[in-house]
């Protein structure tokens, strides 16, 4: 699995209407008629825009995390990798996607999918975690 990474651009704003009352898996609520409220999708994905990058995922090693191709990463470089993260990596000169498991002396990389085997880095590796994946952005149609 390999990452396209891009920048992002906060010169623009796109205020969307917001459904501040929830959305309702039951029946509809005649007040979502009235939405008054928005948000801006900028300003609520990305916390650090010095450092933050969207990538889009190549590949299926993360399938059984809900993680497919085509869908977009907001990844923030500034933040400390801790065990358990879905970290973009720099492994041997290319980008994956993985949870990252930190043993005391030992870093694994691991996939979320049965076709693959978990990476042990070894100080043989060039290896960086190269920024934390905090959300990801499905298109469903």
């Amino acid at each position: 699995m390999s990452i396209e990474i891009h920048k992002i651009d906060q010169s623009t704003s796109l205020p969307i209407p917001f459904a501040d009352e929830g959305i309702r898996a039951g029946f509809p609520s005649p007040a979502q008629d009235y939405m008054q409220l928005a948000i801006d999708l900028n300003q609520e994905l990305i916390h650090n825009p010095a450092s933050t990058f969207y990538g889009r995922v190549v590949g299926d090693s993360m399938i059984d995390a809900q993680i497919y191709e085509g869908d977009l990463l907001v990844i923030d470089k500034s933040l400390e990798p801790r065990d358990g993260d879905l970290a973009v990596c720099f492994l041997d000169g290319e980008f994956t996607l993985k949870y990252i498991e930190i043993d005391d002396e030992v870093i694994w990389l691991r996939p979320a999918n049965n076709h693959f085997k978990p990476i042990k880095v070894t100080p043989d590796n060039e290896f960086i975690v190269w920024g934390i994946v905090t959300y990801t952005i499905k298109k469903r149609r």
